[in-house]
Parts: C-alpha cells; structure tokens; sequence
C-alpha cells in the first residue's frame, strides 16, 4: 500500500517508519527540515513542504495513494487547516490526528470519519494493563468488545483449550498461542523486550504452556472476569 504521513513527530514519526517496514510505500511530509533530514533514510520519500499552502499540497501524489495520515499534534491550526484542504481535494481515505475533545469535535464536523488519538489510546492501553494482571496488551474493537493478549494463567497449564472450554465456561474465544522468545544484542546479552512466536491459529487440541500468551476476544467485562478468576 502507499501513504502519505503529514508531520514527523513522534507519533507521525514511528508510523511512517513501522509503515515502511512492514513493506509498505511512504511518503513522509513536514515542514522542518531536521525531521525529513532523520527520517529519509527510513521511508521511501521525505519532503519539506507546509502543507498549509494549498498549491503546494496539489503537488503530492494524493490520487495515487491509499492512506493520507495527517499526524500534526503541536499545532492543533495547522493539523485542522491541512485536514481541510485534504477533504477539499478529495482524498480517497484520510486520518487525522485530534490531540483534545474540541479539536476532535471540529474534525467530525469536517466529515473526517477516521480519527487517532494516539495519547488517549495509549494511556487507555496502559491503563488495562497496569490494573488487570495478566494482561499484556488490548486492542478495541467497540466500547465493549476487545481483543487481547493476557499471559496463560497457572490453572490453565497443561490442559488444551478444549479442556478448559474457554468459549462455554468463559465466553470468550481464543485465536492464537504466541510463545516468548528472548533474543540476544550483538553482546550476547538478553533485549530488554520479548519476542512473541505465533504458533498459528488456535485449534481445542493445543495444550497451554506457562511461558506462552492467549490472544482472546470477547466482551471486556468477560476478559476481566477470566484475569480475576
């Protein structure tokens, strides 16, 4: 796929970069030369324009990209201003980044459909997982319904997913089984951060381990029940 990612803060930043990692064409754009200096080595083009200036945003490739991204987060005019010229463009999909609730109402009145609040989301992630032992990460679907990574916990080892019967004593269903793998640096010595190995799509016969992580769906209060219990 290719993307256009508009202002290379953190967030705009890791995005582009993760994008282009997993394959993917971007393009990234900001109006500070230092950033488009750190990232072009990382993404497939990087541009100094403000994209403010509707002239120059008629320039980039935006009929032939599937995403624009509009990232800007310290300068809540210009993310609104350049959203605005987007929409006006009609850019096949657009996100933008709302960095507070009015910001955020401004760009639904825009017809903006697709919002990211990378802040907000984040602490709400952090929050799960700081407050719900277990719990490694969590990805909403609805206000209601997630799916997430919970560690296997010791009732479970050594029983396969049938025995514990996840979906008729839980209601909640299990997708996969990741294994932890601890990779070493160039020293030999343990990353700080762990690896996770999907071992394919969960089946009633696998047997649970301890050192392995559920990815499970379900209903956010039947998740918390399942960690409590």
């Amino acid at each position: 796929m290719k993307f256009i990612i508009i202002g290379l803060g953190n967030f705009g930043f890791s995005l582009a970069e993760k994008l282009a990692q997993l394959g993917n064409e971007v393009i990234g754009v900001d109006r500070e030369i230092e950033k488009i200096e750190n990232i072009k080595d990382k993404i497939t083009h990087a541009i100094c324009m403000d994209c403010k200036n509707q002239e120059v945003v008629k320039n980039l490739p935006l009929k032939d990209t599937d995403v624009v991204v509009v990232c800007i987060g310290e300068d809540e005019g210009a993310n609104l201003l350049t959203t605005a010229l987007l929409k006006k463009l009609n850019v096949g999909r657009l996100v933008s980044r709302s960095v507070s609730p009015i910001h955020e109402t401004i760009l639904e009145a825009m017809g903006v459909t697709e919002i990211v609040r990378p802040e907000e989301e984040a602490s709400e992630r952090w929050a799960k997982k700081l407050t719900n032992t277990g719990l490694i990460d969590t990805f909403e679907l609805t206000n209601l319904y997630s799916i997430n990574e919970i560690k296997v916990p010791k009732r479970f080892v050594g029983k396969t997913i049938q025995e514990v019967g996840f979906n008729k004593n839980y209601n909640v269903i299990v997708l996969s089984l990741m294994k932890s793998v601890r990779e070493k640096n160039f020293l030999g010595i343990n990353k700080s951060t762990t690896q996770f190995k999907v071992q394919g799509i969960a089946t009633d016969e696998m047997i649970l381990h301890e050192d392995e992580i559920m990815v499970v769906y379900g209903h956010n209060n039947d998740i918390k029940n399942l960690l409590k219990e």
